[in-house]
Order: structure tokens, then C-alpha cells, then sequence
């Protein structure tokens, strides 16, 4: 499962999900999906979980994913979910290979999303952040992605950042 994060509410309510459901869902690996500029969630679990992470800014185009700390419960629920035989792991993708997930995406699919989705979508459309991301994930098994935040574009900022980063 596949989702972008900011302050981890998204994540937190997938990890809940997949726990309530563990004789099914136990194994699921987690992907939290971040631009670099905005990655509290990675910043932390890469840190070795450490719950006192803090961005000191939102350098990203992904300002959505905007939140400087990601909440501890996020933490501690993905500790939780690879104690229970998951895994869970941080993605983070520039913020071209986001805008560049957004324009594939909407090419795609016909549907405008914002950057911060494209932080999710970069999984499936960057070679790159898709190599870490999905190691392990077998020929055939099934991959959900989250796609979310669609209300603060239109196609003349999809066509701005296009310009501006691709």
C-alpha cells in the first residue's frame, strides 16, 4: 500500500486499517510516500524512529505535505505494524519526479492531482524511487496506491510546474 504523508493521519488511519484486519493484511508492506522537502515522516523513521524529528522548513513544491513533525502515533503504529510481521518503508522523491508522476498521472487517467499526490504516484512512475521502494514486492502481487489531493490544482498549474520543473 502506497500513500503520501504529511503529518500522518493519512498513514495512520491505512496502518489501523491493515491491523484490524492483520490475518489478512499482516504482511502488507507500507510505502509512506514524501517529497524530499517535506519529509517528516522519513526524516524520522530513518532516524531510527526518532519521535523528536523536526524539519526545520517546507522545501518542496508538495505543500500539502507540509507539516514539520510528523505525530508520534504514525511512529509508532508502523513500529507496531513490523512487529506484527509488515514492513514499512519511507519513499522520498524530488519534486520534478513528483510533478513529473502528476503530468504521467493526468495523462494517464485523465484526473488533475497535486504534488503531493504525485509524491505516491512518483512509486510507480520514477524508476529510481520505485527500485527501493517496492523491493520484494513479488511478480503479480497487488499494489494500491492512495490518490489523493486534487482540490488545489487546475490545469494551468499542472502546465506551470510541468514548465517549472520538467
Amino acid at each position: 500500500i502506497i500513500a503520501s504523508v504529511g503529518g500522518g493521519g493519512l498513514i495512520c488511519g491505512i496502518l489501523e486499517g491493515v491491523s484490524r484486519h492483520n490475518d489478512v493484511l499482516g504482511k502488507t508492506q507500507i510505502v509512506a510516500a514524501e517529497t524530499i522537502g517535506a519529509s517528516s515522516f522519513g526524516g524520522a523513521w530513518n532516524n531510527n524512529k526518532d519521535v523528536n524529528f523536526k524539519l526545520n522548513a517546507i522545501d518542496s513544491i508538495a505543500t500539502s505535505l507540509g507539516a514539520l513533525q510528523v505525530t508520534p502515533v504514525a511512529l509508532e503504529r508502523a513500529s507496531k505494524h513490523e512487529e506484527n510481521g509488515g514492513s514499512v518503508r519511507a519513499a522520498l522523491c524530488t519534486d520534478a519526479e513528483a510533478v513529473e508522476a502528476c503530468v504521467r498521472f493526468s495523462q494517464d487517467h485523465r484526473i488533475l492531482v497535486e504534488p503531493a499526490c504525485g509524491a505516491a504516484l512518483a512509486v510507480l512512475y520514477s524508476d529510481r524511487v520505485r527500485e527501493g521502494a517496492l523491493e520484494g514486492v513479488g511478480e503479480g502481487e497487488a499494489v494500491i496506491v492512495e490518490v489523493c489531493g486534487g482540490s488545489g490544482v487546475n490545469s494551468e498549474l499542472m502546465e506551470s510546474w510541468r514548465k517549472e520543473f520538467l
